[in-house]
């Protein structure tokens, strides 16, 4: 496969449920219970292609994924829109409790996640770690006040509105890792791609 097709396939793996849950919200009748079904299949589906095509599966794909399955598989079972509409931010929560309690630890779980993939020092790291930590911190805490006060469209309208809002906040760290990239002996630089934080 040519790495713009898979690039392709990556981002249906990260956001094809999330579109179809609020594709399928708007087509029934903003029937919730109608898309987080959609969401379920959907998940599913992303993973399964995600790991024929590529022969794996990237962690916080499968992490957003398993939250997708197990919390939308939730709502169904009871009936209750509640917990889909929390699993944004346990999911969040539980990045920002990997990346800044790990710092706490002394470990770097976000170097471990991409260090093959992009050279940087570990000062560097920490700091993109605590970036994308504080960054997963404000979701959940927004996904909070909005679920619990807002109706069952604002909130569809926020869930949809974080799939460009990761995708901002991503290229705005470009310049902080260009900047502390290592490069090889050999070779020009290239631009790293930034982790892509789950939707």
């Amino acid at each position: 496969m040519s790495p713009s097709s898979a690039k392709w396939v990556r981002v249906a793996v990260d956001y094809g449920a999330p579109i179809a849950f609020a594709i399928s919200f708007y087509g029934f009748g903003r029937d919730i219970l109608m898309a987080t079904g959609v969401l379920v299949a959907a998940s599913v589906l992303a993973l399964a292609i995600g790991y024929l095509v590529e022969r794996r599966i990237a962690p916080l794909p499968l992490i957003a994924g398993v939250f997708a399955v197990v919390f939308g598989g939730l709502t169904l079972v009871f009936h209750d829109p509640s917990f889909v509409k929390m699993k944004i931010s346990f999911q969040n929560a539980a990045f920002a409790v990997l990346l800044l309690g790990g710092l706490l630890l002394g470990k770097n779980p976000l170097k471990a996640l991409l260090g093959e993939g992009m050279r940087m020092d570990d000062a560097a790291w920490r700091n993109l770690s605590i970036r994308y930590g504080l960054y997963f911190v404000a979701i959940a805490l927004a996904n909070e006040v909005i679920w619990r006060t807002q109706s069952d469209t604002v909130w569809v309208n926020f869930r949809t509105a974080l799939l460009p809002l990761a995708l901002v906040f991503s290229v705005t760290q470009v310049p902080f890792m260009m900047k502390n990239l290592q490069q090889p002996e050999e070779g020009a630089p290239t631009a790293p791609e930034p982790p892509d934080p789950g939707v």
